[in-house]
């Protein structure tokens, strides 16, 4: 359970470094900004045209009388918004990602450089290192995806429904969150989705820590790009400890403590 507390920790520490470093909390702004005016457009349009889709999905509901007919559609319509909510709450950070890979390739490299020690890099072309970014995203969107209807059928068990279902939601969401900031870092350390999927569930709770958080904190509007800079050099920070990086250079500078 300490891990938790790390994980946050890391967060934390990600917003007061680009804080301390204006520059980069700019630039790392514009990417965010693009896709929050994409996204918001996109659950506008939902928000118009869920009715006509949910009535268009349930002709079969079409002669149902009042209040019935109203209830249930309405019922779809509220699920179908946050399911989309969901979805954009977990896309948004890979979208954004990809939309500003130069700008935060640089802002992870800069956070590396203030830790001290090498600064990792890929060696890979821009756009070999984007189309890899896009593949990644495009997995974990799937497997994203698929927990996401589980949870949306599971969501019908009243009671279970409406209180377990939403937190391994956010569980989830966290998860995953933690992972597409992470691999900004640990890409260019060469290491692969796959290898970065066990290297998290070997820190879960690290990881939980540090995405719950940001996951809530996304559904407020605006908040997510203003928290996408930080974020990025707080999973770089989160990175080095995952990657054991931190403690070899503790060692590298205090030969005695290592020994003993």
């Amino acid at each position: 359970m300490r891990d938790l507390g790390v994980g946050f920790g890391y967060l934390l520490k990600g917003q007061r470094w680009v804080g301390a470093h204006g520059r980069w909390f700019g630039l790392g702004l514009l990417p965010g900004l693009v896709t929050l005016v994409v996204y918001a457009a996109a659950l506008v349009g939902l928000a118009y045209g869920a009715d006509d889709l949910i009535g268009w999905a349930t002709p079969f509901a079409d002669d149902w009388s009042s209040p019935w007919l109203g209830l249930f559609r309405g019922f779809l319509t509220a699920l179908l918004w946050v399911f989309g909510l969901f979805l954009a709450v977990i896309t948004f950070t890979a979208v954004t990602l990809l939309v500003g890979d130069p700008f935060y390739e640089s802002l992870s490299e800069e956070v590396d450089r203030s830790e001290g020690g090498e600064v990792p890099e890929s060696g890979l072309s821009f756009g070999r290192d984007l189309w890899i970014s896009a593949r990644d995203s495009l997995r974990i969107l799937v497997r994203v995806a698929c927990y996401g209807v589980l949870l949306f059928a599971a969501g019908f068990i009243p009671v279970i429904g409406q209180t377990v279902v939403p937190a391994i939601g956010f569980a989830v969401s966290g998860f995953f969150l933690a992972e597409e900031l992470a691999a900004v870092a640990l890409q260019r350390r060469g290491v692969q989705l796959k290898e970065r999927l066990t290297l998290l569930r070997g820190r879960r709770m690290l990881a939980l820590g540090f995405g719950v958080p940001l996951t809530l904190a996304f559904l407020i509007p605006f908040v997510a790009v203003f928290l996408m800079p930080g974020a990025v050099a707080g999973a770089t920070l989160m990175t080095r400890d995952l990657t054991g990086e931190d403690e070899g250079r503790s060692a590298a500078l205090d030969p005695g403590a290592a020994r003993s």
